[in-house]
């Protein structure tokens, strides 16, 4: 993982995992009922080879709630904080990230749309929430952009981060809405706004997995790309890149991307800012290394803040994105900081 090298190699991948793999162990042995180690590794070990698993509370913990949550929150990290490196690099802007361009507002309000109005597809019941959420979220891109750019044709930083925070005020502000005249789900919904991972299933971490595998497979393979906009739109067309078809894809994966992340874990902001930034730091900006590793980094990320949220005020629960807010705005105030000062 050193700057010199070109891209992220074996070395690099395996040492990743293996800290991935640490992590997930570590966040479905601990919680409110602590389950020793070698328990959960005798529990997924027998399910991975298809024979009944060791009976018995803990089984049943690990196999039924612990074991499909970290699987999802391990996604849901990994797909954002590939979002947020992803359009860093496309606006060439540190702070570009689903919340704070108001892309994930834009999913929240698809997604509470679909939960007030039950929403769903027959024989598919995660799939009207998702659908709406990826829906908003794109047009919220394309809307944000668009009047970023007719009042100011740089697309400075400041114009995007102030048009996504206009923009997420009103998403808010039509949640608000929803939530009054939809008073029987507002409990739900109002949870669900802040972000948690809770009662996830194995039906959403396939959704989760197989959105990140399509989607995150157009973005990895765009990492040329990116490093050509890096040094501005003109340099990449005179590389041969077709800007404007590579925005349009990269555009639709993140925004799908995101859609699904908010439909299954609701808001969970700052993971595409704060990590992205920190991987950065320890890879350099070449998207052949940064990519990859921010797919790591955010899955480990949001899995240590999970964690976090389920054992600080242990029995009660935090919602993951109430943690993932307090992280992130300190690490925003201290981004904006850093990048006021190079200029």
């Amino acid at each position: 993982m050193k700057h010199t090298r070109e891209r992220f190699d074996a070395a690099a991948y395996l040492l990743c995992s293996l800290l991935l793999a640490a992590t997930l162990l570590l966040c479905v042995c601990a919680g409110s009922v602590a389950i020793p180690l070698s328990d959960t590794v005798a529990a997924i070990a027998a399910t991975l080879r298809g024979v009944q698993p060791p009976e018995g509370v803990a089984g049943a913990i690990i196999l039924s709630v612990r074991l499909p949550r970290v699987l999802c929150v391990a996604l849901t990290g990994a797909s954002l904080s590939l979002c947020g490196a992803a359009m860093q690099g496309l606006l060439r802007n540190p702070l570009a990230d689903g919340s704070t361009l108001g892309v994930s507002s834009g999913a929240s309000l698809g997604a509470v749309i679909a939960l007030a109005l039950g929403i769903s597809i027959p024989g598919l019941p995660l799939a009207g929430t998702a659908v709406l959420a990826m829906g908003c979220a794109f047009l919220s891109l394309l809307l944000i952009l668009s009047l970023a750019y007719a009042l100011d044709r740089s697309l400075a930083t400041q114009s995007i981060i102030l048009i996504g925070v206009i923009f997420s005020m009103f998403a808010s502000s039509l949640i608000s809405l929803i939530i009054a005249f939809a008073p029987e789900r507002a409990r739900t919904i109002t949870f669900w706004t802040m972000g948690s991972l809770s009662g996830s299933n194995y039906a959403q971490a396939l959704l989760l997995a197989g959105a990140l595998l399509l989607c995150g497979a157009a973005i990895l393979g765009r990492t040329r790309e990116l490093n050509a906009f890096a040094v501005g739109e003109d340099n990449a067309r005179h590389v041969g890149v077709n800007v404007r078809r590579v925005k349009l894809v990269l555009l639709t994966a993140v925004s799908a991307l995101i859609g699904v992340c908010v439909s299954v874990g609701g808001t969970i902001g700052f993971v595409g800012l704060v990590v992205p930034h920190m991987a950065r730091m320890i890879v350099g900006s070449n998207h052949a290394r940064l990519l990859p590793a921010s797919l790591f980094s955010g899955a480990i990320f949001l899995l240590l803040a999970d964690l976090a949220a389920r054992t600080l005020l242990s029995p009660i629960e935090l919602p993951i994105g109430v943690v993932t807010s307090l992280v992130g705005a300190a690490a925003f105030v201290l981004i904006f900081y850093r990048t006021r000062k190079g200029r």
